[in-house]
């Protein structure tokens, strides 16, 4: 992997291969603040799916190097339901590569995972932590609610429907401050909407698609567009690593 740039400030450069540690440091989680950051893979013309409706089948060796840094980072990976059915979800695990980092970080052995649901039809995977966090609005089920409780822990975020910044609240008051979205494109949209975005990163995957896939977002359009901030930039084997910061994060995290 090579480094393009790592901002507007610095312009493009030829490198020897980052290693895991630069890596995890050009990817580090601010330690003063709470930060939610959401992580996509898309094809060149914008698809976030592949032809069997999954992100996985448009990504590669690469950008699962990537991913397994970005979840050795964080404190809890933040998806919706339908994403976590799709994927096949279950509870995640770390690359041996990274399990000196999380301890560095004083992080538990893996992040559990928070997935936002209205049915509660969940994967029988993730119900096998009982670190799972189950955000649910008031009005589903309380029978699939009370079932739940006994085997996971579930946060109540919005009344007839899941609040997104409930949501997320309901993640950082039980200490979850360095907070990875892995999806979907919905949920993506709705974090947006509330403002909740601090960070983007995206793999441009060296294909096209053409067809109907959903891009990453996935929603009403936007009040206002959110204007975004380039941070940093790599590339490996044509996928393209692009980091973006919203709104008034106009410097890297740390």
């Amino acid at each position: 992997m090579r480094i393009l740039t790592t901002g507007p400030a610095e312009p493009a450069r030829d490198t020897s291969d980052v290693t895991d540690a630069e890596l995890a440091e050009i990817y580090r989680y601010p330690a003063d603040r709470a930060w939610l950051r959401v992580n996509f893979v898309s094809s060149v013309d914008g698809a976030a799916q592949g032809p069997d409706g999954r992100s996985g089948t448009i990504s590669g060796r690469p950008d699962r190097h990537v991913l397994a840094l970005l979840r050795a980072l964080c404190d809890v990976i933040l998806v919706g339901a339908g994403t976590a059915r799709a994927e096949r979800y279950g509870p995640a695990t770390i690359r041996p590569a990274f399990t000196a980092l999380r301890e560095k970080l004083g992080l538990a052995p893996t992040p559990p995972i928070a997935v936002v649901s209205h049915s509660l039809d969940l994967p029988d995977g993730l119900l096998a932590d009982p670190r799972t966090v189950v955000i649910t609005a008031r009005a589903s089920s309380p029978e699939r609610r009370a079932a739940l409780e006994d085997r996971v822990d579930v946060a109540i975020a919005g009344e007839s429907e899941v609040d997104v910044t409930e949501a997320v609240a309901a993640l950082t008051d039980r200490g979850y401050r360095r907070i990875l979205s892995e999806g979907g494109p919905s949920l993506f949209a709705e974090l947006l909407a509330g403002s909740l975005v601090d960070e983007v990163c995206l793999t441009q995957s060296p294909e096209l698609l053409a067809g109907p896939a959903m891009r990453i977002t996935h929603g009403p359009l936007l009040a206002e567009p959110t204007r975004l901030t380039l941070a940093s930039l790599l590339e490996e084997d044509g996928f393209v690593f692009q980091r973006w910061l919203t709104g008034s994060h106009h410097e890297t995290p740390g």
